[in-house]
């Protein structure tokens, strides 16, 4: 089954085409493929490997698993998700937060729900690094979101003295929230980089094309995008990443 609605420089992945996998303590959908969900169409997007929209119930969650070279980000949405790891990090994350590892060399860690009481939901995106066997590392920081209304926050970059986190990719990554009716546009930061729009919650018009909560859309070949938000609190997640997979 075709998932994906390509034209010259943009595809559109409507969020009821995802990938979906209940296993009771853990739904999730995926953008890309993972896991058990394989399709060609949708392997990634330039080096944005996955984009998993998660919910862990409560007091459940992933047990200690291994990963390298890779940078792993992770987006609360709601609820808090603890996280620890064999280099000794033992945190708590929640939304406002956004969390990064760099998987590098190698690196164990574990994630479950810290509430007792109500479901976890967060983004779990996985890019590909610019460079390999790095030296592993974590960080988080906690983000005024008030600083996203009617604008894009900056959240993540490829330079540790920007805001937001950074990692090991020519990466950036904007969150907004918006009234209805009001637009704005995202300049490409590199040449050749490509943007994957996620529609958090809301409406929005990017580059003529129409999207609902939780569509996807990538661009690329264009110098900015036109984003106009058609519904009131309307949230959007921007990643722009370089297009070629070393």
């Amino acid at each position: 089954m075709t998932t994906t609605n390509t034209t010259t420089n943009a595809i559109v992945h409507k969020a009821n085409t995802r990938g979906h996998a209940n296993h009771g303590w853990l739904e999730s959908y995926h953008t890309f493929s993972f896991a058990g969900y394989y399709n060609p169409e949708r392997v990634h997007f330039g080096v944005l490997r996955v984009l998993n929209d998660d919910r862990v119930d409560a007091a459940m969650g992933f047990g200690k698993h291994p990963h390298d070279n890779m940078e792993i980000i992770s987006i609360p949405l709601e609820g808090d998700l603890e996280h620890k790891d064999s280099m000794g990090n033992s945190t708590v994350i929640k939304n406002g937060d956004i969390q990064v590892m760099s998987a590098g060399t190698g690196i164990f860690h574990s994630e479950y729900n810290k509430n007792p009481d109500q479901p976890v939901k967060f983004l779990q995106i996985w890019v590909f690094p610019n460079k390999k066997n790095v030296q592993p590392r974590y960080d988080q920081v906690t983000l005024n979101v008030n600083d996203r209304h009617n604008k894009l926050q900056q959240v993540l970059s490829p330079n540790p003295e920007d805001e937001g986190v950074w990692i090991h990719q020519d990466a950036w990554f904007h969150m907004g929230r918006f009234d209805k009716g009001i637009d704005t546009t995202y300049a490409i930061k590199k040449a050749g980089n490509g943007v994957y729009a996620f529609i958090l919650k809301g409406d929005f018009t990017i580059n003529g094309h129409e999207l609902n909560q939780r569509d996807g859309i990538g661009i690329w070949d264009v110098d900015q995008l036109d984003i106009k938000a058609n519904s009131q609190d309307a949230e959007i997640l921007l990643m722009e990443v370089p297009m070629d997979v070393a």
